[in-house]
C-alpha cells in the first residue's frame, strides 16, 4: 500500500532536525519532529547529493522524499531524497549559493579592490536617516575631524524597496564625487539585512568608481555588500574611524615630522660643515705654500741627516788616522832616541844601518834625543 500511493513516494515533511548520525557506511539517519510528532528518517549514501550543507541537531528543514516501511522494526519512515533548510536556514543556503557564483565571477578578488584615501575632505553615507549607526558615523567623525564634510543619502535599508534605494544612495553619491563611501546600517536578523545580499546591489558596489566601505549590522553580521565593498567595518562606528583620520593626531603626526626634519636637516648641515672644514685642511695640505713648507722641512731634515752621516764619517776617518798615528809613532826612529837610542845619517841623508855604509872621513850626523851631532869618521871596523 505505501509503495502504490502516489503522494507517500512524492512528499516534502517540515519539521525539526533531531538525534542526527552520521554512520560509517555514509547513510544519515535521524528524526524529524515539531510540536505533535515525530517521523524516523533516512538518507542513503547514494542520495547525500541532494543535501548541501550539514545536517546539525535543531536546523529547521524541509525534507523531500517517499514513506516506505522498515520492515526489520516494523514501523514506517522517511526516506530522504533532498534535504533543504526552512526559513533562517534557506536565506543562508541562497546566501551561500549567491556568495560562490559572485566568487567565481571574481568579485571578491583582491585586486579590484581600490585603496581608501589616508586623507579625505568629504564622506559620503549611504543609510536610513534615523537610528543610531548614522548617529554613531556621524558623532565618531566629528570628534576625529570637524572638517570633513558628512554627506548623507536617506536609503531604505529593508524590506523590498531597500535594495533600490541602496542601489540609488551609491549612484548619487558617486556623481558628487564624495572621497569615500560608507553602505551599512545597524544589527538585525538575517532578514533584516538580507538587503545587503542582493546581487545587484553587489554590483553597484563593484561598478563604483569611489571607494566604498561595507558596515552591516554587528561584527558577527556578514553579507556579500561585506566581501565585495573595498573594505569591510565591523560595525558603523568602525567605519567611520577607518574612513576618517583623527585630526588632532594628525596635527602631532606634522609637529613629529617636523622635528623630524629639523633634526635631520641640522644633521645634515653639520655633515655638510664637517665634510667642507675637511676638504678645506685638505686642500690646506695640498696648498703651494704647504707644499714649500714641507719641502723645506724635508730639506731641513736631509740636511740634519747629512750632517749627521757626515760627522759620522769624519769620526770614523779620525779615529783610523788616529790608529794610523799611533802605529806610525810605535814605527818612528825619535820615538826609539827617547828610549836612549840614536839616528844616524851621512851626507845624503840616507840611514847608516852598517860599517859599510861609511868609510874614512864620511861627515854623518848623529840624532840624538835633544837633537844632532855632527862629525867624521876616523875609523870602521867589525865587532
Amino acid at each position: 500500500m505505501f509503495e502504490q500511493d502516489f503522494l507517500l513516494n512524492s512528499i516534502t515533511v517540515k519539521g525539526e532536525v533531531s538525534n542526527c548520525k552520521y554512520h560509517s557506511s555514509g547513510h544519515i539517519y535521524f528524526t524529524l519532529k515539531d510540536s505533535s510528532g515525530a517521523i524516523n528518517c533516512v538518507m542513503f549514501r547514494g542520495n547525500r547529493k541532494g543535501l548541501s550543507f550539514e545536517l546539525q541537531e535543531g536546523q529547521q528543514v524541509l525534507v523531500s522524499g517517499s514513506v516506505n516501511v522498515y520492515i526489520k522494526g516494523g514501523s514506517y519512515q522517511l526516506y530522504a531524497t533532498s534535504i533543504s533548510q526552512d526559513g533562517d536556514g534557506q536565506l543562508y543556503e541562497e546566501f551561500e549559493k549567491l556568495k560562490n557564483r559572485l566568487e567565481e565571477q571574481g568579485m571578491f578578488a583582491l585586486e579590484y579592490k581600490q585603496k581608501i584615501p589616508r586623507f579625505i575632505h568629504t564622506l559620503g553615507i549611504v543609510t536610513a536617516s534615523t537610528g543610531a549607526a548614522v548617529h554613531d558615523i556621524i558623532n565618531i567623525t566629528t570628534r576625529r575631524n570637524p572638517h570633513v564634510q558628512i554627506i548623507l543619502y536617506p536609503a531604505i535599508v529593508q524590506g523590498e524597496e531597500a535594495p533600490a534605494s541602496i542601489i540609488k544612495g551609491i549612484e548619487t553619491l558617486s556623481s558628487m564625487n564624495v572621497d569615500v563611501m560608507i553602505v551599512g546600517r545597524g544589527g538585525g536578523s538575517i532578514e533584516d539585512l538580507w538587503a545587503f545580499n542582493d546581487e545587484n546591489v553587489a554590483q553597484a558596489i563593484f561598478d563604483c568608481p569611489i571607494p566604498i566601505i561595507s558596515a552591516v549590522g554587528h561584527e558577527t553580521d556578514t553579507t556579500i555588500a561585506d566581501f565585495v565593498a573595498d573594505l569591510r567595518a565591523p560595525t558603523p562606528s568602525a567605519a567611520a574611524e577607518l574612513a576618517v583620520f583623527e585630526w588632532e593626531r594628525f596635527e602631532n603626526d606634522l609637529r613629529d615630522y617636523a622635528y623630524t626634519l629639523h633634526n635631520l636637516q641640522e644633521s645634515r648641515l653639520e655633515k655638510v660643515r664637517n665634510n667642507a672644514i675637511q676638504k678645506a685642511r685638505t686642500l690646506w695640505a695640498l696648498s703651494p705654500v704647504m707644499l714649500i713648507r714641507q719641502q723645506k722641512i724635508k730639506k731641513d731634515e736631509y740636511t740634519q741627516k747629512l750632517t749627521l752621516v757626515w760627522n759620522q764619517f769624519l769620526q770614523r776617518y779620525k779615529n783610523r788616522l788616529n790608529l794610523q798615528i799611533e802605529t806610525m809613532k810605535g814605527l818612528s826612529p825619535l820615538n826609539k832616541l827617547q828610549s836612549g837610542y840614536s839616528y844616524v845619517e851621512n851626507a845624503d841623508k840616507v840611514n847608516v844601518r852598517s860599517i859599510e855604509d861609511v868609510v874614512r872621513n864620511d861627515k854623518i850626523k848623529i840624532h840624538v834625543t835633544d837633537g844632532i851631532i855632527s862629525a867624521t869618521v876616523d875609523d870602521v871596523s867589525k865587532s
